[in-house]
Parts: structure tokens; sequence; C-alpha cells
């Protein structure tokens, strides 16, 4: 169980800090269930009531940043997620978005990155899918990252660009 003031990452709302654990104080809630009162890191003008005991949606500690760094040397060598049929890709790319976890949402930013690279040297544009969730994983990730890292999210892209070129230039040495 977390405790009050710690930092989660809660489903799709990324970033947030228990506010309190108790009963709520709401006429037709039982008293008796225990729920966490989460407040988004980047939305702090929001709440977010959530049953102790709920498996809904991912609630995880945030990643360390010893294993964000780690994460990001492994980035060349991480799978992207090859799906031909594109209403498949698409519920993988939902299911592996529900999951939260850090290395999935690398996965889904590499293959569509490569999907677009791909689709502009044949003259064409992104799909609207593919947009879609480049952005949704970039947002995710982004905000984890930045405030682990104690940077602003529109510097997460550059800060990890750098640093897979710093470790694709270590491999060449």
């Amino acid at each position: 169980m977390f405790q009050k003031n710690d930092y989660v990452i809660y489903g799709s709302n990324g970033v947030c800090r228990i506010q309190e654990i108790g009963p709520l104080d709401i006429p037709g809630i039982p008293q008796e269930r225990i729920y966490y009162t989460l407040v988004p890191y980047y939305k702090k003008d929001s709440q977010i009531f959530t049953p102790v005991d709920s498996s809904k949606n991912v609630m995880r500690p945030l990643i360390q940043k010893a294993c964000i760094l780690q994460l990001l040397d492994e980035i060349p060598d991480l799978e992207p997620i090859w799906v031909k049929d594109e209403k498949q890709r698409e519920t993988q790319y939902k299911e592996t978005l529900r999951k939260c976890d850090c290395r999935e949402l690398i996965r889904i930013i590499k293959t569509i990155y490569f999907r677009m690279q791909a689709r502009i040297a044949e003259g064409k544009k992104i799909t609207a899918s593919d947009e879609k969730y480049f952005h949704l994983a970039e947002e995710h990730l982004y905000g984890e990252f930045a405030f682990i890292l104690g940077i602003e999210r529109d510097q997460v892209r550059d800060f990890i660009t750098e640093k897979v070129k710093s470790a694709e230039k270590l491999q060449t040495i």
C-alpha cells in the first residue's frame, strides 16, 4: 500500500501525488471502503478518487532515475512493435498504453518513429492512428521522465536523443 504524499503513476493520468488515504465523505459511498485521493502533478486543479483495493487502473511507483538512464542505453536494442494489420496494431498500442510501462512506451514511440520515416520516404503522411498513439506515448513517458529528472516535459525528447546518440558513439569506439 502506498503512503500519503507518495508520488505514483496512475493509469493515463500519469504522475499523481497521494493527497489522502481513507474513506470518502460522500453520500452513498460506503464508509468502510478506503480510497486514495490523488492529485495529478500536471493537472493540480483536479482530484481522482480510487479504491485502495482496485485493480481497474495501473497504479505503480515512479521509475527510479538509474532505471531511466539504463533504459535509455537499451533503446537501440529494443524491438519495435511490428504488427501489419492496422486494427491489430491500434489494439496493441492501446494495450501497451494501459500497462504504463516505460519500456513499452518507448517501443511504441520507436515503432511509430520508424513507420513515420518509412512513410515520409514513400511520400506519404503519418496515419492519424500513429500520430495519436505517438503523442499519447510521449505524453505518458515524458511526464514521468521529466518529473524524475527534474526537467520540463518539452526537454525530455532532446534529453533522450542526446543520451541515445552518446550511447551509439560509445558503441562505435
